[in-house]
C-alpha cells in the first residue's frame, strides 16, 4: 500500500445526485477499511452531506473547471471516483488531472464518444505515468461487461470453448432515470446532430477499441421489434445498448480477442409475450426514436427539457430500494454448444446499484489491483478488474452471477 497518499478513494461530485447514494454507501463500510474524502465545489452542501451521514469524512473542495483543485485532489489519493457529468461538458480536466499524476480513476459516463475522445488523447499518456483510466462503471457497463466476462469463464470451464456470438436481453427491470442521466443522453445526441464524424461513431459497434488490425465484422443490432426465439418473447431496442455493447467490445480486444475474432454481441429488451407484447415494443422502440429525434433539435430539446428530470432530480429512496434488475445472458460456441447465465442486482438499476457498483470499482482499483502487476491505460472494469471485481460486487453491492444452463 502506498501511504503516502492521504486516500485510498475520494469522491469526486460528492453533492451529486450519485454522489450522495456513493456516499452514503462509504459511510456504511466498516470502520478503519477505508480512508476515503468526499469533494465537491460548495463547502455548504459538502457540510450538509456530511452532517446529515454522520460520518466524520474530510471535505475538499474542487470544481471541474479548477485545474490547481484538480492537480491537488490527485496528490493526495489513490483513486477517484467522478460523478460530475455530463462527462462531455465537464469531465476532461479531470481525467487530464489524473493522466499527468499517476492516479488511478473511475467514473460513471455513458457518453461513447466523449470515452473515445479520452482514449484518443491520453491513451499513451496514461500508459506511461501508471494511471489506470476506468470509464463506465456503472449500471452502464459493469453488469453487461462482467455478465460476459462470467458467462465466458464458464464456457470455457465446462465446454471447453469460448461463445463467439452472445446476446443480452434485459429479463425484468425496474427503475426511474436522473436529471444527470438525461443531461448526459440530451448533450450526447446534440453532439451527434452537428458533427457528422460523432454520428459516424456512435454507429460504430467498434468505436473505442484500440486499432489493433483485428477483423471486424458486422454486428446485430435491434433497433425494432422482434420475436426472439431463444427467449419465447418480443423484444424492443434497450436504450444502453449503444454504450455497453462497446464495452464489450473493447474488453474483448484489450485481452487478445479471446473469444474469436468474428465474435458478436447485441442486447435488447424483453416486452412480454403475445400481442401485448410486441404492442409493448413497439411503444418502446417509438419512445426511443422519439427522443433521440427531439434531443437533435433545439426547439424540441427545449420541450424536452421541461418534461424530463431535471440535474439533481431522479428516483426517491423508495423507489431505489425497490428497483432490481434481471439480465440473461445466452452464448453459443463455434461448434454450436450454449450456455445461458443471469445477472440480478437489487436495487434500481441507474441508481441504488450504479452506486454501489462504483464505490466497489474504486475500492477494488485502490486495494486489489496493484500497480506492479497491471499497467496503465484505458481499461474497462472486465479486462482490469474481471474475477476480483465480480467477486466485491456479488459480496458487497447485491449483484448476483448465476449459471442457469
Amino acid at each position: 500500500m502506498n501511504m503516502s497518499k492521504s486516500y485510498d478513494v475520494i469522491v469526486f461530485g460528492a453533492t451529486s445526485f450519485v454522489g450522495q447514494i456513493l456516499s452514503r454507501y462509504l459511510a456504511g463500510q466498516p470502520e478503519g477499511t477505508l480512508r476515503w474524502a468526499m469533494a465537491a465545489r460548495s463547502q455548504t452542501k459538502l457540510d450538509a452531506l456530511r452532517a446529515e451521514l454522520g460520518v466524520d469524512v474530510p471535505l475538499l473542495i474542487a470544481d471541474a473547471s479548477d485545474e490547481a483543485s484538480l492537480k491537488a485532489l490527485c496528490a493526495q489519493t489513490k483513486v477517484i471516483a467522478s460523478t460530475v457529468g455530463p462527462y462531455a461538458l465537464y469531465g476532461e480536466p479531470l481525467v487530464r488531472a489524473c493522466v499527468e499524476a499517476g492516479t488511478d480513476y473511475c467514473d460513471l459516463t455513458g457518453e461513447i464518444q466523449w470515452a473515445s475522445r479520452m482514449i484518443k488523447r491520453y491513451e499513451a499518456q496514461a500508459k506511461a505515468s501508471g494511471a489506470r483510466i476506468v470509464h463506465c462503471c456503472g449500471f452502464d457497463s459493469i453488469p453487461s461487461d462482467l455478465g460476459v466476462h462470467f458467462l465466458q469463464r464458464q464456457a470455457e470451464a465446462s465446454l471447453g470453448e469460448p461463445c463467439n456470438s452472445v446476446k443480452m436481453r434485459v429479463y425484468k427491470m425496474r427503475g426511474g432515470a436522473s436529471g444527470g442521466t438525461v443531461a448526459s443522453l440530451m448533450n450526447a445526441v446534440k453532439e451527434a446532430a452537428a458533427d457528422p464524424a460523432v454520428r459516424r461513431e456512435m454507429a460504430d459497434p467498434y468505436a473505442i477499441c484500440p486499432d489493433d488490425g483485428a477483423k471486424r465484422v458486422r454486428q446485430p443490432n435491434v433497433q425494432g421489434v422482434q420475436f426472439d426465439a431463444d427467449f419465447k418473447r418480443w423484444v424492443g431496442p434497450f436504450v444502453m445498448a449503444t454504450v455497453n455493447t462497446r464495452v464489450v467490445h473493447r474488453s474483448h480486444a484489450l485481452q487478445g480477442h479471446p473469444w474469436g475474432e468474428g465474435f458478436t454481441y447485441d442486447e435488447a429488451m424483453c416486452t412480454g409475450v403475445g400481442a401485448k407484447g410486441a404492442l409493448a415494443a413497439g411503444v418502446m422502440a417509438a419512445g426511443i426514436a422519439g427522443v433521440m429525434v427531439g434531443s437533435a433539435f433545439s426547439p424540441t430539446r427545449a420541450l424536452l427539457g421541461k418534461v424530463l428530470p431535471a440535474p439533481g432530480e431522479g428516483p426517491s429512496p423508495e423507489e431505489q430500494e425497490n428497483g432490481f434488475y434481471d439480465l440473461r445472458f445466452i452464448g453459443r460456441t463455434a461448434s454450436g454448444q450454449s450456455m445461458t447465465v443471469k445477472v440480478v442486482g437489487d436495487k434500481d438499476p441507474g441508481y441504488g446499484s450504479t452506486g454501489k457498483m462504483l464505490a466497489q470499482a474504486a475500492m477494488c482499483l485502490a486495494f486489489d489491483t496493484p500497480k506492479a502487476d497491471f499497467a496503465g491505460g484505458f481499461w474497462t472494469p472486465a479486462s482490469l478488474m474481471g474475477d476480483r471485481l465480480q467477486q466485491r460486487l456479488s459480496e458487497h453491492a447485491g449483484l448476483s452471477f448465476q449459471r442457469l444452463i
